[in-house]
């Protein structure tokens, strides 16, 4: 899937106010950047935000975001994004994208992959 510059700066807004959304404990805004099968997957706000803050702490209270290339996974857009979680551990957290009818992204799964710290120890 070809993606423009546009639909890439649409994508990783999706992703920064989804984040923002983790931080104030707005579940109602986190869970509706979700694609309609993650929303039917989970029913409610409350059910979504407690998944994240269980399973995804370096999604829900990340201490740094950096942004690093769309690829495509299986024909499907996907934002790599490196986190650096509470406890100070990095993660790159792959978030497949899915375009709506109406144009807009949602976000259609996150999936974290561990990442060596690159610092030596002391």
């Amino acid at each position: 899937m070809n993606v423009n510059e546009i639909d890439r700066d649409r994508i990783r807004t999706v992703i920064e106010q989804q984040l923002q959304a983790f931080r104030t404990d707005d579940a109602e805004a986190a869970f509706s950047f979700a694609s309609p099968e993650i929303r039917a997957k989970f029913g409610t706000a409350s059910n979504f935000i407690h998944m994240v803050r269980t399973t995804y702490p370096a999604v829900y209270r990340p201490r740094s975001v950096v942004f690093e290339r769309l690829v495509t996974v299986q024909g499907i857009p996907a934002q790599e994004v490196i986190l650096l979680d509470p406890d100070g551990d990095l993660a790159k957290a792959l978030y497949l994208m899915e375009q709506q009818p109406d144009g807009r992204w949602k976000i259609g799964g996150c999936f974290l992959i561990p990442v060596q710290n690159t610092g030596t120890d002391q």
